[in-house]
């Protein structure tokens, strides 16, 4: 037994032999003021202390324990010492592996809050943590409800630092269980406790896409419902609710010099539509027409010489490369082949997918208005163009909502 321990359990007998002396007669008579005994006692005499002080059946006698028990937290502030901030990650090792799920209630509560004061106190404590996680799994799990059950009162500053310990702990929880070299229980168990905390972190945010969402169903809903069950807009609650409100009349006034508008336009782009396409087209067609046969001609030349060149680089490497260094041949080896597999698989394939592209484009240009540009061939292009989006739009629509109703029955 270390020798301060001797020496306060001599001060506790001699407190029990003098009945009439305060609780604090130990304290008061050796040390007056607490900052006088930083420094006396350190790790290998603290623990002695505490396991003597909340261990039932040691040598001690029950009334011994008693008086230990009420003396520890005055020989805690003097094992912790005058600056526990760089201190406290040395302790941190000695509680942590006390705590087991079967030691006595009185002596967990003790190490769990001396614990948390750890990771509050000293940010070294939890380096230490992550260090002894993996072999003190069920200890950790202990702690880590502690530390759920006691969230609201850790500093915030504290939360961000153990947030990404507990982050740290996740990943490590799913490589321990995928190789399956420990007690699955444990892990299990840190496992859920470490979501559960990480919940905690993130706090009782709303969660404003699924809500927006609702309301949008909801609004769409309640429309829908509105005008079938009143068999028009204008009985409708909503129709008459616009109406009172005056935006109904607003907005039906827009739309009519929106739809007046539109019949302008579309008077107009009729008429001077053909005219101006038939006169376009007869003044780009020769232009066009030349742009094509050069086009032909240049793809034809850099598929007849585009070969050549890339071997005659291919030459030019080697020849390079027979007099530099083996680390730079192997280089210029590896571009090489770099240089010709893109060539061979991404720049070929995409040249020849844009020739076809164009090859379409001006096929189906030449079959829709048969070289003629009319009002009733872009009115049918148009149609077509716009029937298309139209089911796109429809199909988007649908997996969308489909995609709502399975996350709203997730929450």
């Amino acid at each position: 037994m270390p020798f301060f321990l001797l020496l306060v359990l001599a001060g506790i007998v001699a407190w029990v032999v003098v009945p009439n002396k305060p609780v604090s007669f130990f304290s008061n008579r050796m040390y007056p003021n607490l900052t006088k005994g930083f420094g006396m006692i350190g790790p290998k005499d603290f623990f002695p202390l505490l396991d003597f002080a909340y261990m039932p059946n040691n040598s001690l006698t029950p009334s011994l324990q008693e008086q230990l028990c009420q003396l520890y937290p005055r020989l805690k502030v003097l094992a912790f010492g005058a600056k526990p901030e760089s201190t406290l990650h040395t302790y941190f090792p000695s509680f942590l592996s006390r705590a087991t799920p079967n030691c006595p209630s009185e002596m967990k509560k003790e190490l769990l809050s001396s614990l948390t004061e750890c990771l509050m106190v000293d940010p070294l404590s939890a380096s230490v943590w992550r260090q002894l996680y993996p072999k003190h799994l069920s200890q950790s799990s202990l702690l880590l409800k502690h530390l759920l059950r006691s969230w609201e009162r850790i500093p915030k500053k504290t939360r961000r630092f153990l947030q990404e310990t507990i982050q740290s702990f996740k990943l490590t929880n799913q490589e321990l269980l995928r190789k399956g070299n420990c007690n699955n229980h444990d892990v299990i168990t840190c496992d859920t406790a470490c979501k559960d905390l990480l919940q905690q972190t993130r706090g009782c945010q709303l969660p404003w896409k699924q809500l927006l969402l609702l309301v949008l169903i909801f609004a769409i809903g309640f429309l829908c419902y509105d005008f079938r069950s009143h068999s028009s807009f204008q009985a409708s609650l909503s129709g008459r609710l616009l109406q009172s409100s005056g935006f109904l009349p607003a907005g039906q006034q827009a739309c009519a010099k929106i739809y007046s508008y539109s019949l302008q336009c579309y008077s107009w782009l009729k008429e001077t539509l053909p005219a101006w396409g038939s006169q376009l087209l007869s003044m780009t067609r020769p232009s066009l027409q030349l742009a094509w046969a050069h086009i032909n001609t240049t793809v034809s030349f850099l598929s007849a010489h585009c070969a050549s060149h890339v071997a005659c680089f291919g030459d030019s490497l080697t020849s390079l490369s027979q007099g530099l260094p083996d680390a730079l041949n192997q280089l210029l080896h590896s571009v090489r082949g770099l240089f010709l597999l893109l060539y061979k698989t991404v720049l070929l394939p995409l040249w020849h997918m844009l020739l076809e592209a164009l090859a379409r484009a001006q096929h189906h240009c030449h079959e829709a208005c048969r070289g003629e540009v009319t009002w009733d061939c872009v009115k049918t292009q148009l149609s077509e163009a716009a029937h298309w989006t139209w089911l796109c739009l429809q199909d988007v629509t649908v997996a969308f909502l489909d995609w709502a109703l399975a996350m709203i029955s997730q929450q």
